[in-house]
């Protein structure tokens, strides 16, 4: 808990201090690509995890999905509806592809519900497929209680570890790295502008604040972007900010009543596995059409991108069968070096950044310039919508407020109109996305 905090705090004091959008200088699309390609590929490993339980169902659950939000979803289903103006009518409306990895999830979790009554899964724990049975972790909702509030100590006070701060520290700046890409991705997900410095500010300063929530409440996890998102929004196409809103409503509840948020537990790994197969396939994809921005002819980047991929699998593998060849006689700095060498995004970004920003090459080459104007990049791309979905959600009275110029996490509202009109692309329906504002 201490340790998060802390990290949560620095998180978030990089962030509110406009940090955050100064490293847009140095960090460009041939830092973020190697970094979390890496993430992506590393993602194999706990994925396996899930999937070894039934490959079948697994790759049953993964097709469901892409079938419903790719072979048919331009395919739009007829939908019954009621209005006081029009009555009883159908519309047609791709609800199937909307809600493909529900729907996936849902018969898939079926499917294990029916082979488990049927008995075609072992019910020794040891084996693998055991945690293919939908009442594998059934225990974990007997022993619920119906309703829990969580409450900031409920496990003790905080306590503080030199080796764990360092360790929470580096995690905290490949957060940061992480998060960047992240939000960059969405934006191109969501076919939006990329995202101002301003705006990454305040998402990263965000970040922190939730992580230091959930040090004081014992959560045990910091908050961060999470890719698999990012995968969700381009296999569903919804990416309203209300959703989210909704939807952050609806898990403060299923935290208040833990019985019922225990009961999504016990969804079966491989189920669950073939969700990750789908959402982190669109994650790594995503990150990849930001080499579009850059020369991918130039050898320069070439070279860096491809070093970087390279070293950062060589040596996290190697650290995970020699941890024992870090040996300076100071166990801190031991713990330092086997945490930095081991993380292979830290690293792989790292070494992208250093390379970067050390050998000649131009704005333009490395992408950089594609970035900071994106209407300069490619007049053939068409926005649903404007720099307008970055602007905090605040009363149009506060953004005539001189002071907010001084806070990096407010766009400059001196310079820029107070209302902005953003206009939409008139295939903004056909892309699949509801009428409200895209949520990066």
């Amino acid at each position: 808990m201490g340790p998060l905090i802390l990290a949560g705090f620095l998180h978030c004091l990089i962030g509110a201090t406009g940090l955050a959008g100064k490293l847009l200088r140095f960090v460009g699309p041939v830092t973020i690509v190697p970094a979390i390609l890496l993430m992506g590929l590393y993602i194999v490993k706990p994925a396996m995890r899930y999937t070894e339980a039934h490959w079948g169902i697994s790759f049953m659950t993964w097709a469901i999905a892409v079938t419903l939000s790719l072979y048919l979803g331009h395919r739009p289903m007829t939908i019954p509806v009621w209005t006081r103006r029009k009555g009883f009518h159908t519309i047609r409306y791709p609800l199937h592809r909307v809600f493909a990895i529900l729907i996936s999830i849902l018969i898939g979790w079926a499917v294990c519900g029916i082979m488990t009554a049927a008995g075609a899964f072992p019910a020794d724990k040891t084996n693998k497929q055991y945690n293919a049975r939908t009442d594998a972790r059934a225990d974990v909702i007997y022993e619920s209680e119906w309703f829990y509030l969580p409450h900031p100590g409920q496990f003790g006070l905080p306590l503080f570890s030199v080796n764990a701060i360092v360790g929470f520290l580096i995690a905290t700046i490949t957060s940061i790295l992480d998060s960047v890409g992240d939000y960059y991705a969405t934006a191109a997900m969501c076919k939006v502008p990329p995202p101002p410095s301003h705006g990454i500010n305040r998402g990263i300063a965000v970040e922190g604040f939730c992580s230091m929530i959930s040090g004081f409440f014992g959560v045990g996890h910091a908050t961060t972007t999470y890719g698999g998102n990012i995968g969700a929004i381009g296999m569903t196409r919804v990416a309203s900010r209300h959703v989210f809103i909704t939807m952050s409503g609806i898990y403060i509840v299923l935290g208040v009543l833990a019985k019922v948020s225990a009961v999504f537990s016990s969804i079966p790994y491989p189920v669950l596995g073939g969700g990750i197969i789908t959402s982190a396939g669109v994650f790594v994809g995503v990150n990849l059409s930001n080499l579009k921005v850059i020369n991918l002819s130039s050898a320069r980047n070439l070279i860096i991108i491809g070093t970087a991929v390279f070293v950062g699998l060589l040596v996290p593998s190697w650290m995970e069968k020699n941890r024992s060849q870090i040996d300076t006689g100071i166990l801190e700095l031991d713990q330092v070096i086997t945490t930095f060498l081991g993380n292979p995004n830290f690293l792989g970004g790292f070494i992208a950044c250093f390379m970067d920003n050390t050998i000649p090459g131009t704005d333009k080459e490395r992408g950089i310039a594609a970035w900071k104007n994106p209407e300069s990049r490619d007049t053939a791309i068409h926005y649903i919508e404007g720099k307008e979905v970055y602007e905090p959600l605040i009363p149009e009275c506060l953004k005539r407020q001189r002071c907010l110029r001084f806070i990096p996490i407010f766009p400059n509202y001196s310079k820029e109109n107070v209302k902005t009109n953003g206009k939409r692309n008139e295939g903004y329906a056909e892309d699949g996305f509801d009428e409200m504002n895209t949520n990066i």
